[in-house]
């Protein structure tokens, strides 16, 4: 008799059985870089980690390491991977000259890229992105950070436009026909052309005719629009899903393809809805007829959603998904919704005066990076930071600007 019980017994006998079969494994594994084992199993009761926690003393006769405080930054080169995408975004043309049938001095294109914006030097977009400075038909509460570059002009829209071009350098100038909704002046889709006329006779960049977002309304004033600027290659904003429940979506393609203009599809923040509209626009008009807007939101109000989603249709196209080969607009002047950007605020957030320029640059410089085409601005400060950094980006080798590789030390 042991004097154990019977399952002391039995786990005695396995422990010994275990260790009298190690010397075997060792010599059968002796030599062996892999071993696999099939229908293994191992059971572990209670399993503790000890971490050291590196606060233990000293070892005797040994000193602690210095610690230096680095004084530069570490010198690294970047070498971006090549890579080759199978998509590429449609070309659209902005504007007529006269030999195009228009009244122009020159004509825009935007679209055309092969690879994600401003990766390399060696792969710059086709064509640069191109900035559009707001008019409204009728006086608006606008910040008075704003209204102070425009309130001279701000009861004329052909004056506010011509000040627009040949002050601050616009590209395009985005007349906004607010007049025309049905709830503020309800003025009439021939008022509204008869606007559009003048704008075009003080100005001869192309034109963007952003609508006032009633989609019976917007069908008539676009139809009107169209008819009245023949030729002049307009851009139309904005045809929407909801224009199909109204019936009017195809009124609006149809006086575009009729007198030679493109049209901009609006969706919110939605990849299937903005193919959704791309193929019902496919039916009356050609990809060179058609730009994209997914909607920008403000900074600070989901701007990273407008990033997102920009990013996503952008890569998609590139990789083949053709619904979604179209260039892109952003209304980068939404930044001014956001309260932050207008607002007085305790002086350690600076000056609004400074703010909201910076708020509306911001938005624009985000979807920059993430492949917009053209963008609907109000700062004329705002337009100018975003032109030279598109200027330091595609200049190779471009030398840091002063100040810039502070960042690290810097105390604000």
């Amino acid at each position: 008799m042991t004097g154990l019980d019977p399952h002391e017994e039995k786990t005695t006998a396995e422990t010994r059985h275990v260790q009298d079969a190690i010397p075997g494994l060792l010599a059968m594994l002796s030599g062996k870089k892999r071993v696999e084992l099939e229908n293994f199993t191992m059971e572990i009761g209670d399993l503790e980690l000890w971490i050291p926690t590196g606060t233990g003393a000293t070892p005797t006769g040994s000193t602690a390491p210095v610690r230096v405080k680095p004084t530069t930054l570490f010198t690294e080169t970047f070498i971006p991977s090549h890579e080759e995408f199978v998509g590429r975004i449609h070309e659209v043309r902005l504007g007529a000259t006269k030999s195009e049938g228009g009244s122009r001095s020159r004509s825009l294109v935007i679209g055309g890229s092969t690879y994600p914006p401003f990766v390399s030097a060696d792969h710059l977009p086709a064509h640069p992105p191109v900035f559009a400075l707001d008019v409204f038909d009728m006086p608006l509460p606008l910040s008075k950070v704003l209204k102070e570059n425009v309130k001279d002009v701000m009861n004329d829209p052909a004056e506010w436009a011509r000040m627009n071009v040949k002050k601050y350098g616009a590209d395009m100038i985005t007349v906004h026909l607010m007049s025309t909704d049905p709830l503020i002046s309800d003025a009439t889709p021939a008022a509204a052309a008869r606007t559009v006329e003048d704008v075009l006779q003080a100005v001869d960049v192309p034109l963007i005719i952003g609508g006032c977002g009633d989609p019976r309304k917007d069908a008539a004033v676009f139809c009107k629009v169209a008819e009245v600027a023949d030729g002049e290659r307009l851009l139309l904003n904005s045809v929407t899903l909801g224009m199909t429940e109204t019936k009017t979506l195809d009124l609006v393609a149809r006086a575009a393809k009729e007198h030679g203009h493109a049209v901009l599809g609006f969706t919110g923040l939605e990849l299937n809805k903005a193919k959704e509209l791309n193929r019902r626009l496919y039916e009356y008009l050609p990809p060179e007829d058609i730009v994209m807007d997914l909607t920008t939101v403000a900074l600070g109000y989901g701007l990273e959603y407008s990033f997102t989603i920009h990013e996503r249709a952008r890569h998609a196209a590139l990789m083949g998904d053709t619904e979604l080969q179209q260039p892109t607009i952003s209304a980068s002047t939404n930044a001014w919704a956001a309260r932050e950007a207008w607002m007085k605020m305790d002086k350690k957030y600076g000056s609004r005066e400074l703010r909201g320029p910076l708020w509306e640059t911001i938005n624009a410089l985000t979807l920059l990076l993430a492949g917009v085409d053209i963008f609907m601005m109000m700062h004329p400060a705002a337009i100018r930071t975003c032109k030279d950094t598109i200027r330091m980006f595609a200049e190779k080798d471009a030398p840091v600007p002063e100040g810039v590789a502070r960042w690290a030390t810097m105390k604000i």
